[in-house]
């Protein structure tokens, strides 16, 4: 996954290119814990869901990995550890998954049981409830037949055993399996909680019961602020130090700073202007990430349906090295392709080196007002007005303004912004209501698949449309025939790629990476550069008097 989980992100700040543990030197024992026990942080879009049926983004994505638990959990370094499952077992033809499960309650006090996770995984799987991540269930027996109306959920290959093993049995191996079970898309549901709130569950933060280290607070749907609250019916709420964590949305630059300068939140994710002026910091951190923003064409109809010079044209036009160095100016980086940089390795070969297709990514304005002539003749007009459509935080305005200004260099091109809020921008884009639209995603497991499978043509996130046949049969290759293959499923891949580039599917606009300051006293928190990126539930506030 799009883990996105592979997760859709919001144009704000999104970090870290490994995982990182924000702590100053010297061990945790020869700290004071400070009696306030409260984290202040910030995030710069708002929370549209806590369903874990429905969460597509980073904000509530983040949410949940803290308030939920699924049967396993990322930690230091990317690496799993147990979560629910206190222990799998995976049978020798890959097939079979059995996940013995701890004794955890949920915060109304019912134990968490191996038929949670059934439950859980049907509904989010059955198409009644069009959950956009259910194909990351496509490895998992009759997933295709349950979630077109075939079958019954019931039929999904996920059984209880007792009230606590959980067996899985997938249509074909998944080497990578163990990461998606750590993910949003795969966490436990409680059905009594489902039923009695109806299209009401999760809707605010009392609709909704929770497993994790915390629980959410203070969340109506609508509002900016919310809180997470140490849950004390998690199975290891000792280890939970951090009583609250206190969200707020925060859209301006330079309100974030004044807010970080004076005390009242404790981590700024800074934008270039910022980074330049405050890198000598001694709170700052470079947080890299495995996500890659992009521009996506509308080709359900219209303008870019089958007019491949037009998107050339677009790509062409826009330097990626300018609006990473210059405008971003953040420590981002101009992109190679879809699938970042530093995710997947094969014999010292980054994927995005191997999957290079230099035309796809480059500057050269004069051959993209060329092709751009080409595509105004092919859809018999000498002008044409397009939107384009991102989110109204300060990346994404940025980013919106740069690509308006690289596109007015093209003949007969009027080109309408909009930068709206993040949840209207994702409706907008899974309805097809754009020209073009900047989107992200970051990878839920350290696999270029979370990234290819975003553009097979059946795929809930290729939002544009986009469809070539060679690139379908390459990643249904990948995750067919060559599963268990590991030379012949990176090639697949590989040509994935190239041919999306050649095709220009997409244009790749750049890397996140980013600076975040960090307040001394704050200890503990995991930062990854896939899915989730924060988990809270190690982290603690030291004496800072």
């Amino acid at each position: 996954m799009a883990m996105q989980f592979s997760k859709t992100l919001t144009l704000a700040a999104i970090s870290g290119a490994s995982l990182l543990l924000f702590s100053a030197c010297g061990s945790k024992s020869k700290r004071q814990l400070a009696d306030d026990q409260t984290l202040h942080w910030v995030e710069t879009a708002d929370l549209p869901t806590m369903d874990p049926s429905k969460s597509t983004d980073v904000v509530s994505g983040g949410a949940l990995n803290n308030v939920d638990e699924g049967l396993l959990r990322i930690g230091q370094g990317s690496k799993l550890r147990p979560g629910i499952a206190k222990a799998y077992h995976v049978s020798k033809d890959g097939k079979t998954w059995t996940f013995n499960l701890r004794h955890s309650k949920w915060s109304n006090g019912a134990p968490v049981t191996a038929t949670d996770f059934v439950y859980g995984w049907r509904r989010t799987v059955k198409p009644s409830t069009a959950a956009q991540f259910a194909y990351l269930y496509n490895h998992v027996k009759n997933y295709d037949a349950v979630n077109k109306g075939k079958k019954a959920p019931s039929q999904l290959g996920v059984e209880a055993h007792g009230k606590y093993q959980l067996v899985v049995t997938l249509s074909r191996p998944q080497s990578y399996f163990k990461y998606l079970v750590a993910s949003q898309a795969f966490l436990p549901q409680n059905q009594q909680v489902v039923n009695k709130y109806g299209a009401r569950y999760a809707t605010r933060s009392g609709n909704a019961v929770y497993n994790g280290p915390f629980k959410l607070t203070g969340w109506d749907g609508t509002n900016d602020t919310w809180t997470l609250k140490k849950n004390d019916q998690y199975w290891d709420a000792k280890a939970t130090k951090l009583k609250a964590v206190k969200y707020r949305v925060i859209k301006d630059q330079g309100t974030w700073l004044s807010q970080y300068q004076t005390g009242k939140v404790d981590e700024l994710m800074t934008d270039g202007t910022q980074y330049r002026h405050l890198k000598t910091s001694p709170d700052i951190h470079i947080r890299g990430s495995a996500s890659m923003f992009y521009l996506e064409f509308n080709q359900r109809n219209g303008f870019f349906k089958n007019n491949l010079d037009a998107r050339k044209a677009i790509s062409l036009a826009i330097d990626k090295q300018s609006l990473t160095h210059n405008i971003l100016a953040d420590g981002s980086q101009a992109p190679k392709g879809l699938v970042p940089q530093n995710l997947a390795k094969k014999n010292g070969v980054d994927f995005a080196d191997a999957a290079y297709v230099k035309s796809g990514t480059t500057y050269q304005l004069t051959e993209a007002r060329a092709l751009w002539r080409k595509a105004l003749q092919q859809s018999g007009k000498s002008s044409v007005s397009l939107d384009l459509l991102a989110d109204d935080t300060p990346n994404g305005k940025k980013t919106v303004e740069f690509i308006q200004s690289q596109l007015g260099k093209l003949p007969g091109l009027k080109l309408i912004t909009a930068t709206v809020p993040f949840n209207v921008r994702l409706s907008r884009s899974t309805q097809g209501d754009f020209d073009m639209v900047v989107g992200g995603w970051i990878a839920d497991f350290p696999d270029a698949i979370s990234f290819s499978s975003l553009f097979t043509s059946n795929n809930a996130y290729n939002r544009g449309r986009w469809q070539n046949k060679a690139y379908d049969t390459d990643v249904k290759n990948a995750e067919g025939k060559d599963a268990n293959n590991p030379d012949e499923r990176w090639n697949d891949l590989v040509n994935a790629e190239k041919t999306l580039m050649q095709q220009q599917g997409i244009v790749p606009l750049y890397q996140r990476t980013q600076a975040q300051l960090l307040k001394p006293y704050v200890h503990g928190v995991q930062y990854f550069p896939t899915g989730a990126q924060w988990d809270f539930s190690r982290a603690y506030i030291s004496n800072h008097q």
